[in-house]
């Protein structure tokens, strides 16, 4: 397989996968819209065709049998209707494993069988699920019984083909018996003595005592399973106590007869689980003549239904033997950038050697570098400069959309599950961010929206008696603010109660009832953010141990992020995200310890004040300052920051920087403020990886090099 044909595969028919996924639950609620409708089919067709080109059968197969469906729902032969988007949905679930097995380098697996059968039912006109096969093998169980001559036809079809039309006795001989058996199991193959097994009676016999044979029963078990598989003799009452049985010698040494269980297990084998209810206990004509008639049926009425239910198993078996993967398949590596976007970036490119080359004259010419010439060309520089920085930034935006585009059906398979009736609105999706955030920020508002379905939103009964409208709406918005994006998970539930939460958290340990006391109520509602508090008693599979929204914080604030919370009882939830427009450029504030620059994020800055540090207080062996009636604790960046002021005394006077970390606020006490710098990060070197407390490093105007501090991981390291 060429690797750049398949490269091309999966950046086309992936973007094509994301829009499917919201546009089949948009079609659910718009089944007549026409249009839509043939985006998908050929969405569908698109990937079908591109994976046949590169003879990726498996994937060919499964998008071949959804196709064939909408092209049914575009000709008016089908319904769109829940059922159908229920089989059609975890189409897409099976597409992205195949996708992201391929971008791996792994060979991706087929479709479960189920759901092949489930597509295919649909195409047929099979909407129960169940295969025609088995529809038509119940009512064959089910209809009325054969006639004697049918019943004896097929006796003689069973026994043998040499089998006399008449006899002049009611018996047949040793010899002619034994003739009989090896006919039907090969010569040699039984050595019982004849003349101990009881004669097969005739028609007119069994047709007085509407009974068979022993004998005649156990050669139909032994020509339907093949010999010695049944282990129990078939009959209810035994007449020859000599008489040897079929099954394993040590059970009918046990017990010559075989139970109602195992008679009725029998019946369910040949019929199909259910479709026989009458007892088991004797050999009745009746039930005998069922099994005969299920004998006589063609072979693919009766395996069908078996084979239809034992393909899943293999596949299953074959997906536990597959490696589990220990992380995420690798991100994509390249973008789709306009070319009048790149034209953009080629002009500037141009100004900038024009720019150059004007500097480079000014210098050979000798002319003052203060002149005015040179001053107009420094300023030429920077307009260019800044306008390229932009335009380069700008190919590394990606629209939000890429993100919010999951949400559709997240929330519809949630609130299906939940017996919830919620309608998603989606605003500012054209909102661009850097490509490293549109990929950040997708499990952090998935765990949001989530919450927002399980938690927010009540039950349409509920919602009703509020005097509120049976269907919930969850909103998610973006916008642009300056250099950050403002993200935001509105719902018009029933909130939160700030007093439940505080008790929640006396309860869990996480403040004690004093502290709990004080908080007010937007810091009770960011107590969600703890780890391991959960307003849910009982653990599900959605929610319930504490960690989702402990795990969104943490991903928000390694993108330089923050999050904050606001609720009103009865009305409803928002939830606010603002992260940095680019990770490649922050605003930051430059500040001096001794002889050596840091940044701090300007993101998490709150406010800067100068403090008089002789009035400060120490609590709990912290050092606090009291600001607008609130302790604020005291840290001097000296002490963890410049080698060999680990114990240095307080200044008498400083400039407090007040950061906050999700709903924490400290004080860092600093000796110099330089101001605000729009910086580039720059990694750390291979010695200085992974250090906490450090997000990297930039290059400062005057040729210095300032360390960027990350302040969560500098609290969680020193404090």
């Amino acid at each position: 397989m060429d690797d750049e044909l398949l490269e091309d595969f999966l950046i086309e028919a992936g973007e094509i996968l994301e829009q499917l996924n919201e546009q089949l639950v948009e079609l659910e609620n718009s089944p007549d819209d026409s249009e839509l409708l043939n985006a998908v089919f050929r969405g569908f067709h698109t990937i079908k065709g591109g994976a046949g080109f590169l003879a990726i059968d498996v994937m060919v197969a499964i998008c071949h049998r959804t196709e064939d469906i909408f092209n049914m729902l575009r000709n008016d032969e089908l319904k769109i209707d829940n059922h159908l988007m229920d089989t059609v949905l975890p189409v897409l679930d099976v597409l992205n494993d195949q996708f992201d097995a391929l971008r791996s380098g792994e060979e991706p697996q087929g479709a479960e069988q189920s759901l092949l059968t489930g597509l295919e039912g649909i195409i047929s006109g099979d909407t129960g699920g169940e295969s025609k096969a088995v529809a038509e093998e119940t009512s064959s169980s089910e209809s009325e019984d054969i006639s004697d001559d049918e019943f004896e036809a097929m006796l003689d079809e069973a026994a043998s083909k040499k089998a006399k039309a008449e006899s002049s006795s009611d018996e047949i001989t040793d010899e002619e018996f034994e003739a009989l058996l090896d006919d039907l199991h090969g010569k040699g193959q039984f050595t019982e003595d004849a003349g101990k097994i009881p004669a097969a009676g005739s028609y007119e016999e069994n047709k007085k005592n509407d009974e068979i044979s022993e004998d005649e029963f156990e050669a139909l078990l032994d020509d339907i399973h093949g010999k010695g598989s049944f282990s129990g003799d078939s009959s209810a009452s035994t007449k020859d106590e000599s008489k040897k049985s079929t099954g394993s010698y040590e059970e009918n040494k046990k017990n010559d007869e075989i139970s109602e269980d195992e008679f009725e297990a029998l019946l369910d084998d040949i019929h199909g689980k259910g479709s026989f209810s009458a007892s088991s206990e004797s050999s009745d004509v009746k039930e005998t003549k069922s099994v005969i008639k299920a004998k006589a049926e063609p072979p693919a009425k009766k395996e069908t239904p078996i084979v239809a239910s034992k393909e899943v198993t293999p596949v299953k078996e074959t997906k536990a033997k597959t490696p589990a993967k220990d992380s995420k398949p690798p991100a994509e590596t390249s973008v789709r950038v306009d070319t009048s976007r790149l034209d953009e970036i080629m002009n500037m490119v141009g100004e900038l050697v024009l720019v150059r080359n004007r500097i480079t004259r000014l210098g050979s010419e000798g002319g003052d570098a203060s002149g005015e010439e040179m001053t107009k060309a420094i300023a030429n520089l920077d307009l260019v400069t800044a306008d390229l920085q932009l335009s380069v930034m700008k190919t590394r935006m990606q629209p939000i959309k890429k993100v919010f585009g999951r949400f559709p059906r997240v929330v519809r398979d949630l609130a299906r599950s939940l017996k919830k009736d919620i309608r998603l609105e989606m605003i500012g999706e054209d909102t661009d961010l850097d490509k490293n955030l549109v990929e950040a920020l997708a499990d952090p508002l998935v765990h949001l929206v989530r919450n927002s379905v399980d938690h927010g939103i009540e039950m349409p009964d509920d919602r009703e008696q509020a005097g509120k409208s049976r269907q919930g709406t969850v909103t998610l918005a973006a916008s642009q603010e300056g250099d950050h994006i403002l993200l935001s998970i509105t719902d018009d539930g029933g909130g939160m109660d700030a007093d439940v939460l505080r008790n929640i958290a006396i309860k869990k340990g996480i403040h004690d009832k004093e502290s709990a006391s004080r908080l007010t109520d937007v810091e009770c509602y960011n107590l969600i953010f703890a780890p391991g508090f959960s307003t849910k008693e009982q653990i599900s599979d959605i929610s319930g141990r504490g960690v989702g929204m402990d795990v969104v914080k943490t991903g928000i604030t390694s993108l330089n992020g923050s999050i904050e919370i606001d609720s009103e009882l009865g009305k409803g939830t928002v939830i606010n995200i603002k992260v940095p427009l680019t990770l490649a450029i922050m605003s930051t504030l430059m500040v001096r310890l001794k002889d050596q620059l840091f940044s701090l994020p300007l993101v998490n800055v709150n406010e800067i004040f100068h403090l008089d540090l002789t009035k400060t207080n120490v609590m709990d062996g912290k050092r606090v300052v009291l600001v607008r009636g609130k302790t604020l604790p005291l840290y001097y960046l000296n002490n963890w920051l410049v080698n060999g002021e680990s114990n240095a005394p307080l200044p008498d006077a400083g400039h407090v920087v007040v950061v906050h970390i999700g709903t924490q606020k400290v004080g860092f006490i600093v000796d110099e403020l330089i101001g605000q710098e729009e910086v580039v990060i720059k990694p750390l070197g291979a010695m200085l990886h992974g250090i906490s407390g450090l997000a990297g490093a930039t290059i400062t105007g005057d040729g210095g090099i300032a360390l960027i501090l990350d302040i969560p991981g500098l609290m969680k390291m020193y404090a």
